[in-house]
């Protein structure tokens, strides 16, 4: 796969690193996309992540070109370039609303190159980054979100979790490193995952104040969205466990909120993505038919 190394510079001046894969020369997208921005989930990258390559393959062999993207929480722990000089970045240290800022870089960046209907795919955190920003600040070229996957971040949820224990000791320990005034400190969680993340990014995560839950925000959007779990994430993995049903009550009759659940996934849909690509793919079609070369867009 032949892809051109690109950048982008956010508002706060952060910069960006990405892929951009051209749309198949002879093809016509049958959906009306120009082109997807595809964001990865936490502490990987651009280039990292089999399942966003075999869906933006796919993608532009359909016609449309794909952008994969960095957002400053890739990887773990990454010395980023900034207009203010090197910066600490990645998953570890990341706030999760600065997204936005990447997202809307990003989606800049693809209209300056003459691509005036964006589609948003997001994995995980990913996914969560684009509710984020269609619930809150939808950017007017954005046509659609496909949000794989995004995990349920609800302090008030996981206390009452058959691990609501767990949490609740990891939670007063970043609480206790933050009014100790450090809250930079690295700590090793093993709720709900195992990784390395500072206190106060614990708590901007996963805190009582629920920033990122996904159920107070579908509500809010307004656009085409697909989200999509896993039947075998959605068993054995408390962020995710009767997500899906909680998705379709929170979103208002009619609403543009499509919930899919695709049986035998993971969370990284291994051995079924043909399934998850066939559903979005059909999705696509069904909701954002491409207009013929005869009428105006």
């Amino acid at each position: 796969m032949l892809v051109d190394l690109v950048r982008a510079t956010t508002s706060d001046g952060v910069r960006l690193d990405g892929a951009l894969l051209a749309a198949a020369d002879s093809a016509k997208p049958p959906w009306a996309v120009d082109a997807f921005l595809l964001v990865h989930g936490t502490g990987t990258n651009f280039y990292s992540s089999s399942l966003l390559e075999a869906i933006g393959g796919k993608l532009a062999e359909a016609g449309s070109a794909v952008l994969y993207a960095n957002t400053r929480g890739h990887d773990l722990l990454t010395t980023g370039a900034t207009k203010a000089g090197p910066r600490r970045q990645g998953a570890a240290v990341e706030v999760v609303d600065d997204g936005r800022f990447d997202l809307a870089a990003w989606i800049a960046f693809l209209e300056g190159r003459g691509h005036r209907r964006v589609g948003i795919v997001g994995h995980s955190l990913g996914a969560i980054k684009g509710v984020c920003l269609m619930a809150d600040e939808p950017p007017p070229g954005v046509a659609c979100l496909v949000a794989i996957s995004p995990a349920r971040l609800s302090y008030d949820y996981f206390l009452k979790s058959p691990r609501g224990d767990e949490f609740r000791r990891t939670i007063a320990a970043a609480e206790e490193h933050v009014r100790e005034k450090r809250g930079e400190t690295l700590m090793q969680v093993e709720f709900p995952y195992p990784y390395i993340v500072t206190a106060a990014g614990y708590l901007d995560k996963y805190g009582p104040r629920e920033r990122y839950n996904v159920l107070p925000l579908v509500g809010r959007l307004r656009i085409p969205t697909l989200c999509t779990f896993g039947s075998v994430e959605l068993a054995n993995d408390v962020v995710f466990s009767g997500l899906p049903e909680d998705i379709e009550k929170a979103i208002p009759p009619g609403g543009p909120v499509t919930v899919h659940v695709v049986a035998g996934a993971d969370h990284a849909y291994s051995g079924v993505r043909g399934e998850l690509i066939a559903r979005v793919e059909g999705w696509l079609k069904r909701t954002l038919p491409s207009v013929p070369r005869d009428m105006p867009s």
